[in-house]
């Protein structure tokens, strides 16, 4: 088999030192790899390397270990069904990242099924503890980090010490910190981690098999199945094999001669091209009939109408991307809404960002068709395809995307980046020109680098421990962004600031006047009712479909005892979510009669898991004279909490009231023996001891009763149903809402 030419390079500096690159040859028939010509003391050298990348992650990543679930943590992990347990393993497969099936069409249609699968299994063993979330967090994060090192020396050529400052880099980059620390970040570091296998497994001569192009090709559906940008790794894998195998290419297609070079590249790009159509035909498939359906507060530019504002605006947050990568002083959690104001004139000045970033990639394309003769210059164009490739997909160039900017969605093109800037390192300091004064400032400017990039990343972990440290973070570099105001509401509101909630809401709105959801959550806070509808109904006017805001105006209109209005209302939020559980007990309040009892019955027949539910409705069937039914459903609800207080006094009730008093003893005594299990140890008071008595009964002797049953805690129900409203804001019946991704 004959390759390109060998070249073996000598380079030297003036401080005085010369070295001597290894020398590498490429494979001709492997596609693209490069082996080198190894120095004795390789295994040792190579482990001094990982070992120091690993220990780079986890001094940079210690302090962010015992954060806490926040931001998007809470809806996709904390809450998930999927993740807790609580849904069959089987839904994993069928449902999306936060727990939706597929096939519903308000689903997010971000199908991770291997991620939320390694979320259950977190939870499985160590229980809903974030700690342990963040721990393997770190552990992926070091695996790729040592991984990306491996690709920077056996692939890309580097010499050892310039891989292992590229896998330190990476391991330190600031703008890692959200895919590392915040705990859904896992998608993008798991994908990244079967990215690099699969490339590795590619393109890498020491880690070749038989089969692996079928090994790279499973490695890529790992990832894609991490998350959706994991299948960009086959077209890079395809695009440096082109590269790299340019030679036999041509002479195919100039001299019409066929080498068994080219054969085996043929087949290698069969596979992986099948592969690629088959995984692309699965993951159109999983979005059953259906695209995700994003707001414009999710991303403005898309739904500007004028072509040209949404191409300027696209390709700044392309260029505003590269500098975050380059410079990552401003980070956030959040970046919708108005946080990159559009760009909507070509006299705005970003425009300067945009032109030097499309400049770059137009020399990056110029010197990978330039080098595709020469193969002068493999790790500069393995670094574009990088960088350029796994960045597609968020380009907004295939697909719309629910997003202005995400910082996690760079985790993977970040690594083109700092292999070209750890080539250009090499290349300059290995130059027999460089002056001793350009080395050693070289070497300051590097090592200054990497002091700001783990402080910058060490400060940046303690914006993620809690809810208000990272609301606070986004807050102080974000003002003008609407989100961040609004978080910093619901944050407020929680901890029982209503005044500070109010302000926030309404500079919320100042920012951005059709923020329904604000709107929404400040008509919550309003003390009188005509302030409280016209926030509502401006909710519903900016968003027809807010589920919350109709329920919420129904509750408005019940306390100003416009019972119609309130009554359509509700019909209408039922109508935008049959299984809103809240607007049915409400209307039951409202109605009267048969319509009430057949309400009732709909949240017990939906809510079978509900003793509470359960027990209403039987409480209902009680006082209209049903005691035989309402019997059947307080059985019910003991069947799924034999403890649930209100089922036992209506179970005790309705054998009464059937004159069956042994059975109500038995309960009774069953009840309270149950209650002393739960008595504080060394003979403290039996908690729960007076919830339920019986006034005056002669049970056990007399046989005979003479006064009702009754709660310490029912005349204090009765009283809340009737009283105060309670509004429902945010996620269904709770004023918090976690955005989501």
């Amino acid at each position: 088999m004959r390759g390109p030419p060998h070249h073996h390079h000598h380079y030297h500096n003036n401080c005085g030192n010369q070295h001597q690159l290894n020398c590498y040859q490429y494979q001709g028939s492997g596609g693209c790899g490069r082996r080198g010509c190894q120095k004795h003391g390789w295994p040792e050298v190579a482990v001094a390397v990982y070992a120091s990348v690993a220990a780079a992650v986890i001094a940079c990543y210690w302090n962010g270990l015992h954060g806490d679930f926040v931001h998007d943590d809470i809806p996709a992990v904390a809450m998930n069904a999927d993740v807790l347990g609580t849904s069959p393993l089987a839904h994993v497969a069928v449902n999306d990242f936060w727990g939706t099936p597929m096939s519903d069409p308000n689903s997010h249609k971000s199908y991770r099924p291997l991620t939320t699968l390694t979320f259950r299994m977190n939870h499985y063993l160590f229980g809903l503890q974030p700690v342990w979330f963040h721990v393997i967090n770190v552990v992926l994060h070091s695996l790729c980090s040592i991984l990306f090192a491996r690709l920077c020396i056996s692939v890309a050529g580097l010499q050892h010490k310039y891989g292992l400052l590229a896998g330190i880099l990476f391991a330190v980059h600031p703008i890692h910190t959200e895919a590392v620390t915040g705990i859904v970040g896992r998608a993008d570091v798991l994908a990244c981690l079967f990215f690099l296998l699969s490339f590795l497994t590619y393109h890498d001569t020491q880690w070749r098999r038989r089969e692996r192009v079928v090994l790279s090709c499973i490695f890529g559906a790992l990832s894609m199945l991490a998350k959706e940008t994991g299948l960009m790794v086959l077209l890079v894998n395809l695009a440096y094999d082109v590269y790299s195998s340019w030679g036999h290419i041509k002479k195919l297609l100039v001299e019409h001669r066929q080498t068994e070079e080219y054969n085996s590249f043929t087949k290698r790009v069969v596979k992986t091209m099948a592969a690629t159509v088959a995984l692309l035909t699965f993951r159109l498939y999983m979005l059953q009939g259906s695209l995700p359906k994003f707001t414009e507060p999710d991303n403005p530019a898309a739904f500007h109408d004028s072509s040209r504002v949404r191409f300027l605006s696209y390709s700044y947050v392309a260029a505003f991307n590269l500098w975050l990568m380059l410079c990552p002083s401003t980070l956030s959690h959040d970046w919708q809404m108005n946080s990159l104001p559009l760009v909507t004139s070509l006299n705005d000045v970003r425009n300067i960002g945009t032109c030097v970033t499309a400049a770059f990639l137009l020399c990056a394309t110029c010197r990978i068709l330039s080098d595709m003769d020469a193969q002068k210059h493999g790790t500069q164009v393995l670094a574009a395809l990088l960088l350029v490739l796994p960045y597609i997909p968020a380009s907004n160039l295939l697909v719309t995307v629910g997003f202005v900017v995400a910082e996690r969605v760079l985790y993977i093109p970040s690594m083109g980046l700092i292999l070209l800037f750890v080539y250009g390192l090499q290349s300059l300091l290995r130059h027999k020109k460089s002056s001793c004064w350009i080395v050693l400032t070289a070497k300051f400017l590097v090592g200054f680098t990497l002091f700001v990039f783990v402080a910058r990343t060490v400060l940046r972990n303690g914006d993620w421990l809690s809810r208000p440290t990272i609301i606070k973070a986004g807050l102080k570099t974000l003002p003008h962004n609407a989100k961040m105001h609004y978080n910093w509401a619901n944050y407020q509101r929680d901890v029982g600031d209503t005044q500070t909630a109010v302000n926030h809401y309404r500079e919320a709105l100042r920012l951005w006047p059709s923020y329904a959801s604000a709107h929404n959550n400040l008509g919550t806070l309003m003390e009188r009712s005509k302030d409280a509808e016209h926030h509502f109904l401006a909710a519903i006017r900016y968003s027809p479909g807010h589920v919350n805001a109709h329920y919420n105006l129904g509750q408005v209109y019940r306390l100003m005892n416009r019972t119609k209005d309130a009554v359509a209302m509700l019909e209408r939020c039922l109508m935008l979510n049959s299984g809103y559980t809240a607007a049915y007990l409400l209307l039951a309040k409202l109605h009267t009669g048969s319509q009430t009892g057949r309400l009732l019955k709909h949240v017990a027949t939906y809510q079978p898991k509900s003793p509470e539910h359960q027990a209403r409705y039987a409480r209902w069937l009680r006082d209209n004279r049903r005691v035989a039914e309402a019997l059947i459903y307080y059985r019910r609800a003991m069947a799924v909490n034999m403890e649930h207080r209100e089922s036992v006094l209506g179970l005790a009730r309705v054998l009464r009231d059937r004159g069956q008093k042994s059975r109500v003893y038995r309960l009774i005594t069953w009840w309270q023996s149950t209650r002393r299990r739960h008595s504080v140890p060394g003979g403290g008071r039996i908690v729960f001891a007076g919830d339920l008595y019986i006034k005056g009964w002669q049970l056990y002797k007399q046989g005979q009763t003479t006064a009702p049953l009754s709660s310490a805690g029912e005349t204090t129900r009765r009283r809340d149903g009737d009283g105060k409203m309670s509004m429902c804001n945010g996620v269904q019946l709770s004023h918090v809402m976690i955005p989501g991704k």
